[in-house]
């Protein structure tokens, strides 16, 4: 005799579904990434940079990221040319933070292998498929979830 079915088929636990289908992603994501040198994070950080310079707690706040998660990660990108960071002439209490010309060269593959891994994952997807897949993950309450930065 099967085991007790106790919440439905598995595939209605979306929770579960979403992480299940989001480590596979993650692992193509990361894969592409790896043609480029960068992890996730670092690669998420230059996409928001790329359209401008913003300061240091608005860039914290778009990635959804503690702030000194985010002092780590622009100490990356600073080693590596990629970004950087100067006190704000307004206030000098604040960093505004921009991209690089390397960086800005990095973002362009970075940009290139995100389109390669999606048009392979999304390939079963219609634009509208794609447009209402992005509205309704962006209504995942994600915001009392401690956001990690962890790499493999």
């Amino acid at each position: 005799m099967p085991a007790a079915q106790v919440n439905g088929a598995p595939t209605d636990r979306l929770g579960f579904l979403l992480a299940w289908r989001g480590e596979a992603t993650s692992a193509r994501i990361r894969g592409a990434l790896a043609v480029t040198g960068l992890h996730p994070r670092q690669a998420m950080t230059l996409l928001h940079l790329g359209t401008g310079p913003v300061s240091q707690r608005e860039l914290a706040d778009m990635l959804e990221v503690d702030p000194s998660q985010l002092v780590a990660i622009l100490n990356e990108l600073e080693g590596e040319g990629l970004a950087e960071r100067r006190r704000d002439p307004a206030d000098r209490r604040r960093h505004i933070v921009e991209i690089t010309e390397a960086g800005t060269a990095a973002l362009r593959k970075v940009d290139s292998a995100l389109n390669e891994a999606e048009r392979e994952l999304f390939a079963a997807f219609s634009e509208r498929d794609l447009a209402s897949l992005r509205t309704m993950l962006d209504r995942v309450d994600v915001a009392s979830v401690q956001h990690e930065c962890a790499e493999d």
